[in-house]
Formats: C-alpha cells, sequence, structure tokens
C-alpha cells in the first residue's frame, strides 16, 4: 500500500485529513465560499481549527448557509437566538462581528463588482507558492496578510487581524503552503 504524504498538522483525525486534502489550500473565487471562510476563520481565533471543522455544519445552517445578503439584514432578535445554539461557538462579539463584516462585505462587493477581485488583488490575482519543506517555514502571518487585515479593519471589519487572515489565505489557496513532500501540492 503506498504511503500518502500530508502536511503534519493535518494528521489529528479523518476530518482534518478530508479538509486537507479536499479544500485546503486550493484557489477559491466564489464571494459564498470566501465569505464562508471568513466567518469561519473569524470565529476561530482564540480556538482550535478542528472546534470550528466539527461544528461546520452547524454554523452553515445557523448562518443561512453563509448567505452574506440575509446575515447582513439579521436583526438583534437573530443575534440571541444565535447565542443559544450549542451547536456553534457562542460568543456575541464574534455573532455581532459577522453580521458587520456581511455588511462591509456588501460595500466591498459593491465597490469591486466582487469581493474576490478585491482580496486576489493583494496577491496579484493569482496564488502565491511559498514552498515550504516543513511545517517550520511557515509562518503565522506575512507582509500581505497585514497589509489586508489593515485594509479590512480601516473598511470596519472585525476579528480579521493579521493571523487570521493568513489563515484565510491558506484556507482558498491565496497561498500554498502544502509543505513540498505533501501528496496534494501535487495535484494543485
Amino acid at each position: 500500500m503506498e504511503t500518502i504524504t500530508r502536511c503534519g498538522w493535518c494528521e489529528k483525525n479523518d476530518l482534518y485529513r478530508k479538509y486537507h486534502d479536499e479544500e485546503w489550500g486550493k484557489p477559491v473565487y466564489d464571494d459564498q465560499t470566501i465569505f464562508e471562510f471568513l466567518v469561519l476563520e473569524s470565529f476561530q481565533a482564540g480556538l482550535s481549527w478542528y472546534t470550528i471543522l466539527s461544528k461546520r455544519e452547524s454554523f452553515r445552517k445557523a448562518f443561512d448557509e453563509f448567505d452574506y445578503r440575509k446575515i447582513a439584514l439579521y436583526s438583534e432578535e437573530k443575534c440571541i437566538e444565535l447565542m443559544q445554539n450549542p451547536g456553534i461557538v457562542r460568543n456575541r462579539l464574534k455573532i455581532l462581528a459577522t453580521v458587520n463584516n456581511a455588511q462591509k462585505f456588501l460595500e466591498v462587493r459593491k465597490e469591486f463588482g466582487s469581493f474576490s477581485a478585491y482580496i486576489w488583488s493583494f496577491t496579484g490575482g493569482e496564488p502565491l507558492d511559498r514552498h515550504p519543506k516543513s511545517l517550520n517555514d511557515v509562518p503565522a502571518t506575512t507582509d500581505i496578510s497585514d497589509r489586508l487585515a489593515k485594509d479590512l479593519k480601516k473598511r470596519g471589519f472585525k476579528f480579521l487581524g493579521s493571523t487570521v487572515i493568513y489563515s484565510h489565505m491558506q484556507a482558498t489557496g491565496m497561498v500554498n503552503d502544502h509543505i513540498e513532500s505533501c501528496h496534494t501540492r501535487k495535484v494543485l
């Protein structure tokens, strides 16, 4: 049987491996999916990614399939309802930030035609391939994530600092941080 080499962070369990093999690092240009990852990454701040992945379907149901148009209109009552939902991370500030970020997301779409056009402009529209040899070669932030986080903050986004944004860039394939020996690197 052939041994498959993956990035070491994903070997915890099958949920991580599936996410790594099927999603992580694959370029995403669809605004809906980009917004989903912004929400999930912002909720992950201070928690493990496994916690968020294991609650992903509950998040999807609770937040109307991550429909930013609907979320931008959430009322105080809807936010209270979300705070009662045991299937998600019940952090009031992160819930309110998600509503705020949906509103800001719509503003960026109006200005740039799509959020994808805006966010990908920070990498020149192409994935950045860093060719890390090991996980030790993968940074938590970069100059680009610093600039992007600063610009998002200026635009009124919340809970999207440089570390969260760099994780988002990795997840959505804006940067390829699969280690050189990872089998997934070969199919991107």
